[in-house]
């Protein structure tokens, strides 16, 4: 039961990061927070479809909010996102080949 769990957690953290609208949203927060008008205007994504997946990044804690006036401000956990994405860029440096940018 205890690695179902673990699993499961699995799943969930990486399908938030297969997604290409939520790596975008994570992409873009990792140069400034930036509430959802601005994703939006960022991305060209609506701003339904933007909620939705910050809610699924913010349910994993991946991207944190914090309300400032009357507009919601995410910025990335950067104390779990940003070592992650670190790791991956190394991995994809040295050993995924068929990954190398302009390729």
């Amino acid at each position: 039961m205890k690695n179902k769990l673990k699993c499961d957690a699995y799943h969930i953290f990486f399908k938030n990061l297969a997604n290409g609208v939520k790596i975008d949203i994570i992409a873009t927060l990792k140069d400034e927070p930036m509430s959802v008008n601005e994703l939006s205007k960022e991305l060209n994504i609506e701003q339904s479809k933007l909620s939705h997946a910050l809610a699924n990044l913010r349910f994993c804690n991946l991207v944190m909010s914090k309300q400032v006036g009357k507009k919601r401000i995410y910025s990335l956990n950067k104390k779990t996102i940003l070592p992650i994405l670190k790791i991956i860029d190394k991995h994809r440096m040295s050993s995924c080949e068929g990954c190398k940018v302009g390729k």
